[in-house]
């Protein structure tokens, strides 16, 4: 996925504190099924609206990922396993 944009504080957060590599996140764009939704709670707001998604790795692992669409480019904002809440 050419188009994907990751901070290097993004990257070292996935790395460090829930040990996601990029190749994950990939595989959670290639195995997403449905539609995204987004993120509507108060202290989460961004402009334009966060769209996230809930997909299985190849492996199974379950990720929650929370993108932003523009210019042509996918900036993703979070990453991280999938619970409940999610």
């Amino acid at each position: 996925m050419r188009n994907l944009v990751i901070s290097s504080s993004i990257a070292r957060k996935l790395a460090d504190k829930h040990h996601i590599r990029r190749c994950e996140v990939v595989q959670c764009f290639q195995n997403k099924c449905g539609v995204y939704l987004e993120d509507t709670r108060e202290d989460h707001e961004s402009d334009p609206p966060t769209p996230w998604f809930v997909a299985p790795t190849n492996k199974g692992r379950g990720l929650k990922i929370a993108f932003i669409h523009r210019g042509g480019k996918v900036f993703l904002r979070s990453a991280s396993d999938a619970n409940d809440a999610a």
